[in-house]
């Protein structure tokens, strides 16, 4: 594949305040958007064919990794799952950076994905980490309930029928005071390829079809994670524009990446923050107890400018 262009937009912020074989069993939710196997095989092979240094990918673990220097407290035990694997198991593999985590669970639904990353840490002479890694369904968590500090997924959640629910699981995997960090892609992601899918679809055949899988918008971030009982909630967005020579570069990247049919010129990546309720974090004071008006505030600061 040859190299693309990774350009990076001013974030925005929103305020919220042993490797084994067995597959754990598909989600047996109602509605199933996603094919399961479809995805866990395209996720086979790309990683194969993922290059070793994919900027997009590396970009986004890296800064979705930054978000724990922002935390105080550390993350002795870490779970990790799916999505971009390699770069996000390689950054928290990496002390002092890393959060404090000194055991390392590697996740995935791709046996050949976890294969891949297993060999790339026993061919690393960074072995600071304890790193244990498990074949499972990011839709039915084989983890114990309260056993980790720590929950990461760098763009892997996008692609489960039960968003919810997962991140419900991810909750309960979390000890009280546990954080959970993800990175999705957005709505926006792919917009300019959409665009051009649907005008070429109306005319040659008069209508249209879904050509991009379905993706959150930021204000359904923060609904989901209140949803999954998350405490002191965080949204906040990336946007990524990559450039390729041709819209065939386009597809063999997404191809590299087991992102089929779901990254274009601009990708849009909204990261979420959410922690187990613990006693020790700030509450919300009870409605009515100001004791001063936002009005007052406005006219003392807007005098002074």
């Amino acid at each position: 594949m040859r190299a693309v262009s990774l350009w990076r937009k001013q974030p925005f912020s929103l305020a919220c305040r042993c490797c084994s074989r067995t597959f754990v069993a598909d989600s047996a939710s109602k509605l199933q958007i996603f094919d399961r196997q479809r995805k866990r095989a395209q996720r086979d092979r790309a990683a194969w064919f993922s290059p070793a240094q994919d900027p997009l990918l590396h970009s986004v673990s890296q800064n979705l990794v930054d978000r724990l220097q922002d935390c105080k407290k550390t993350f002795p035990t870490a779970l990790c799952l799916g999505g971009s694997l390699q770069p996000i198991v390689s950054s928290l593999s990496t002390p002092p950076v890393n959060g404090g985590v000194e055991k390392l669970i590697v996740m995935d639904a791709s046996y050949d994905m976890v294969q891949a990353c297993r060999n790339t840490r026993r061919a690393s002479s960074d072995n600071a980490v304890k790193t244990e890694f498990l074949v499972a369904d990011e839709e039915f968590l084989p983890i114990k309930e309260s056993s980790v500090d720590l929950v990461v997924s760098c763009l892997g959640l996008h692609w489960t029928n039960d968003l919810p629910g997962a991140m419900i699981q991810s909750r309960l995997a979390l000890k009280p005071d546990g954080l959970f960090l993800a990175a999705i892609l957005g709505g926006e992601t792919l917009k300019e390829l959409r665009i051009a899918c649907t005008l070429a679809q109306m005319e040659r055949e008069g209508g249209i079809s879904p050509r991009v899988s379905p993706l959150a918008q930021v204000r359904d971030a923060g609904n989901l994670l209140t949803r999954a009982g998350f405490t002191l909630p965080g949204v906040d967005v990336d946007e990524y524009i990559v450039k390729y020579e041709s819209a065939l570069e386009l597809i063999e990247h997404l191809r590299a990446m087991g992102e089929t049919n779901a990254l274009s010129q601009m990708n849009n990546v909204i990261y979420m923050t959410g922690w187990r309720e613990h006693s020790s974090q700030q509450k919300a004071k009870r409605r009515g107890s100001a004791t001063v008006s936002f009005k007052d505030i406005q006219k003392q600061f807007g005098s002074q400018s």
